[in-house]
């Protein structure tokens, strides 16, 4: 067992938990707990938007992805996740930010009524349960690893969902700040040295690049067919678009000290995200180059534990507490914006409905409290989902905000003529086209991806139920003005 090596992992979380306990001593209130009181630097905007994206799948899942596929296969992260925050902050970020709200769900019940409001909450809310649950999958996976097995995978996903609750229960959004911005200095230092390391022991970054050239790593754009076009088309919308009306977005525009800074940290986050991710997968390739045949067994076979072998095989203690510091930054920063998001919006926009005229001090508690519960409940669906790999995880939370909530936000802030109704048609027509392509539904998926159907299917939802009744009533009122004596 490494010794070493779990005792400096063992500092290291107790180090994160004794800074989300001194941020809890500032917690006052429910906007304090929620977006940190609407105060932070364009840094740490930026820090706290690369850390929530920067999860297990960037460091495990992404590059194994990459090496069996090329860049094609990563379409939809890290590029549409990426490009997710850039638009973000290009087209979303001032306009929310003004309007002062606490939750994305604030926005629908303003916009389209409380029913709305409700179950674009619930959507966001369930979206969440497969991008925790990868989080906590990886967990499990890096302490099975570093005990040698001693611990079991589901042990080691209660273990290290612990280590993040404690902290995010106590500080809230301001303790996942100020962790995201340490975590990340560790991970964008632990990342690179490795990646260094790796090219020496590969030969030099020629040799690494060289194979890439020779897999045809490079290739992007799929072939020339409708069903190939339209699978990545569907692929790079998912996280591109179903992540914009997000509560875990949307915190850190609210976060910000002001509406440039919240622009400014989403565009810059965005694209450093897209720029760093290629760090894990230069490491991978290295491994490729240094273990041959058994680096692609592994990314073929069991691809989350390509990384982590290459460097317990072969790199140094250094390495190995850079490797594991970086990773568990990773995951842990992803985890806890994770947590935190989906339990404010329940409270603010489901319990506050059921549970009228709570005061701040109650909501404060109620928030606490429904951490607890949906960490509980993410561990069991984790534990449950064994086995599934967590790109998987993390690419299925996004397509039921894709088809429910994307048109009503897009078209609540940028058309006059949105609608209640239209937003309802288009939420119904969106998930029913989509649960319809579901593969114990129907062979549809086959061809054409249920996601981007279920995309095309709101916005004509949300075109014909608003644009419909508008259409018939002045038609009434022409009718009715031709009818009258004298018209």
């Amino acid at each position: 067992m490494n010794t070493t090596l779990i005792v400096f992992v063992v500092l290291y979380l107790l180090g994160t938990l004794a800074i989300g306990v001194w941020a809890g001593t500032r917690v006052k209130n429910t906007a304090d707990f929620a977006v940190a009181g609407r105060s932070l630097p364009l840094a740490m905007v930026i820090t706290t938007t690369f850390a929530t994206w920067f999860g297990a799948e960037t460091v495990m899942g992404i590059p194994a992805k990459f090496v069996q596929g090329g860049l094609g296969a990563i379409v939809e992260d890290p590029f549409g996740a990426g490009l997710c925050l850039v638009l973000v902050g290009t087209f979303f970020a001032a306009k929310l930010y003004r309007k002062n709200l606490l939750t994305i769900g604030d926005f629908y019940r303003q916009r389209y009524g409380k029913g709305v409001e409700v179950f674009c909450s619930l959507a966001i809310i369930l979206s969440y349960l497969g991008w925790v649950a990868a989080q906590v999958t990886a967990l499990g996976l890096v302490f099975n690893i570093l005990t040698d097995g001693a611990m079991s995978p589901a042990m080691g996903m209660t273990v290290g969902l612990l280590a993040v609750l404690v902290y995010v229960v106590i500080g809230g959004f301001l303790a996942v700040a100020w962790t995201d911005f340490i975590q990340m200095i560790v991970l964008v230092v632990g990342l690179s040295v490795i990646a260094f390391f790796s090219a020496d022991l590969a030969g030099g970054a020629g040799k690494v690049l060289e194979l890439a050239q020779q897999k045809d790593l490079g290739k992007f754009f799929p072939e020339p067919t409708f069903t190939d076009i339209a699978m990545f088309l569907g692929a790079a919308l998912t996280m591109m678009l179903g992540s914009i009306p997000q509560q875990d977005v949307f915190q850190r525009v609210m976060s910000a000290k002001d509406a440039e800074t919240a622009q400014r940290g989403a565009i810059i986050g965005g694209f450093s995200y897209i720029a760093f991710a290629f760090v894990p997968m230069f490491i991978v390739l290295a491994a490729v180059v240094v273990m041959g045949d058994q680096a692609l067994d592994l990314a073929q076979n069991d691809y989350q534990r390509l990384l982590p072998a290459f460097i317990m095989g072969h790199m140094p203690l250094l390495m190995k507490i850079l490797f594991f510091g970086a990773l568990l930054s990773a995951i842990k920063s992803t985890s806890s914006a994770t947590l935190l998001a989906p339990t404010t919006s329940f409270v603010e926009n489901i319990l506050k409905q059921i549970r009228p005229g709570m005061s701040d001090k109650q909501s404060l508690v109620a928030m606490r409290v429904a951490l607890v519960v949906f960490a509980a409940a993410v561990l069991a669906y984790a534990i449950a989902l064994q086995g599934t790999s967590i790109y998987d995880l993390v690419s299925a939370a996004y397509q039921v905000t894709l088809v429910a909530a994307f048109i009503p936000l897009v078209f609540g802030l940028y058309w006059s003529r949105a609608t209640t109704q239209g937003a309802v048609v288009s939420i119904f027509a969106g998930v029913s086209v989509w649960v319809a392509f579901f593969p114990q539904v129907s062979t549809w998926g086959e061809f054409f991806p249920g996601q981007l159907a279920g995309l095309l299917a709101a916005l004509i939802g949300m075109l014909l139920g608003s644009l419909a009744p508008q259409i018939l009533t002045n038609r009434q009122e022409h009718v009715s003005h031709h009818l009258k004596p004298g018209a």
